[in-house]
Parts: structure tokens; sequence; C-alpha cells
């Protein structure tokens, strides 16, 4: 015959289940995270001791970029370089004579000139854009053009099958386009074999591989590679430290873009790409993080904010 129990026995017999439960599904969320393959980006952290120094001087090679259209070579070596950037930072610095005065001066994807002079200048030497710009950038040629230095340079970067020299596909022959009707603008692509020297270096330089932890590389990180190889001093206008989004009291808000003020804002882009583990994301304070590490050994100040 059973035992008929008590409602306070029964009570005490659901909590005891509940806590079992509870402790099993905490052991359980434990051994997942313990067991799971670098896919947690902790923001603001990148420990340093067991990675490698990589010497971006030597790693520079003519051979990563191919000219696509005609047989020109990507030739450009520059004593002191201005790399704009395309965030918000860059309003109201009044940097842009200084940016016009500076030997060769760098800018990203479809960021303009025209009506942001005062604080972004005119000129350009060298332009770095990711396959996703290529329609914004080539729909408007003549504005991203204009104020050009006499020879201009535009480094495509993206997956091989969509801007490589083999491609077939709507993007490249856009870029092919642009280059054959634009003949003092020299265009070139990053080669596939860079495209995985750029994959190994972030590798090397943060210890997280980038396919198995969800990363996409950003213009950023090309751009800034791209010009420490060409480049023997280098001022950054309008990036921000890899701390700042941490600050407290939480910095005020600022648009993403500068020629975006109603785009979104730059801090939470930062932390959400950071800290997602769901999808491919920017890693973009991680970024900051090594160009940081970087600046001494190349020769690399910032300013708008000063770092």
């Amino acid at each position: 015959m059973g035992l008929k129990l008590s409602g306070k026995g029964q009570q005490s017999h659901r909590m005891v289940i509940f806590v079992a439960l509870l402790v099993l599904m905490t052991l359980l969320i434990l051994y997942g995270s313990n067991n799971s393959n670098d896919t947690t980006y902790a923001p603001f952290h990148v420990a340093t001791s067991h990675l490698k120094t990589t010497d971006l001087k030597k790693w520079a090679g003519k051979d990563g970029y191919v000219p696509v259209y005609g047989n020109k070579n990507m030739s450009l070596r520059c004593h002191n370089c201005a790399l704009v950037t395309s965030s918000s930072h860059v309003l109201g610095s009044q940097a842009g004579e200084e940016i016009d005065h500076t030997e060769c001066v760098i800018r990203m994807n479809d960021a303009p000139t025209l009506g942001y002079e005062t604080d972004v200048g005119n000129r350009t030497s060298l332009r770095v854009v990711a396959h996703s710009s290529v329609f914004r950038v080539v729909r408007r040629p003549n504005e991203f053009l204009r104020h050009t230095d006499s020879n201009p340079m535009i480094i495509f970067w993206g997956p091989p099958n969509k801007i490589g020299k083999d491609a077939k596909g709507t993007l490249y022959r856009l870029i092919q386009r642009v280059s054959m009707t634009y003949s003092n603008v020299s265009c070139f692509s990053v080669t596939p074999g860079k495209m995985r020297r750029f994959d190994s270096l972030f590798h090397r330089e943060t210890g997280r591989d980038r396919q198995k932890s969800h990363s996409w590389l950003s213009t950023g990180w090309f751009t800034m590679v791209i010009a420490i190889e060409i480049c023997d001093n280098i001022k950054v206008y309008g990036m921000v430290p890899p701390s700042h989004c941490g600050k407290k009291p939480v910095t005020k808000k600022m648009p993403y873009h500068y020629y975006k003020p109603r785009g979104p804002d730059e801090c939470v882009t930062y932390i959400q790409n950071e800290s997602g583990r769901r999808g491919n994301h920017h890693r973009f304070i991680t970024e900051k993080q090594v160009f940081s590490r970087w600046a001494k050994q190349y020769n690399i100040t910032f300013t708008h904010p000063n770092w």
C-alpha cells in the first residue's frame, strides 16, 4: 500500500525536483560554454601573451594585388599618409586642410568628400573598397574620383568569386568598366592568396581563427594593413581607441558614419558586433586592440580623438 504525501510533503518534493533540474541545466550550460570552439567574444579583452608578432613590412608584397585592367603595378609608396576613417568623430575636426597637405590620403569605401571638405579634405590618393560597397562607389564615379591625385588608386577586396580576376559576375564587370573608363585610375583586386594571408594575420594577432569565431574582417582592417605596407608614417583621423565604448558614464551617441547622421550609433554597432555569437560579425574592438599594439611599431598616430 503506497504512502500518501501531505500538502507540505508534496510541496517539498516538487521543490527538490525543481532544484535538481536547475542544477542540471546549469551544469549543461557550463559544459557547453567550456567546449565552445572560439565562438564567444569577450569585449575589450584580448590575451596577448601567446601571440606571435608579424613584420608587416616584410609581409607586404606587390604580388598580392592584380590590376583589374591593363598591366599596372601597385607601386604606391609614401613617407607620410593620412588615413581618413568614416567615423562621425571627424566632424568638427577642421582637419581638412591638414589632410590635403599630407603626401598621400587614404579613404575607405564610399566615404564622400563633397560637402565635408572642412573636416575630411578633398584629395584622395588611395581608396580601399569592400565588395559590399562596389555598387555605391561605381554608381557615382565622378563624385568619388573628383579631386583625386593625378594617378589615384583603388583596391577592391572581397571573396575571389565576386571580385577576383577570374570572376565573371556583375561586380567584377562593374569594376572593370570603371577601370577602363577612367584610365588615370589604377584599379586592383586582392588576390585569393593575399585574402588568405589577411585571415592568417588576424589569427596570429588575435589568437582567434576568423572562420571558427564567425568573424568578418572590416574594411578598416584591410586599410590599416595596406597603409602600413605603403607608408612610413600614418596619421589616422576619427578612429576611437578600443576602450572608448566601455567608458563610464556611457559615451554620447555618435553616428557610425559621418555622412549618415541618422544611421546607427557607433558604440552600439561596435558592441553588438564584438559580442555577437550567431552569424558573422565585424570585431571592431578587437581590431582596434591590434592597431594599438601596431602603433609604436609602425609609426601610427591617432587624432580626433587622440589616443
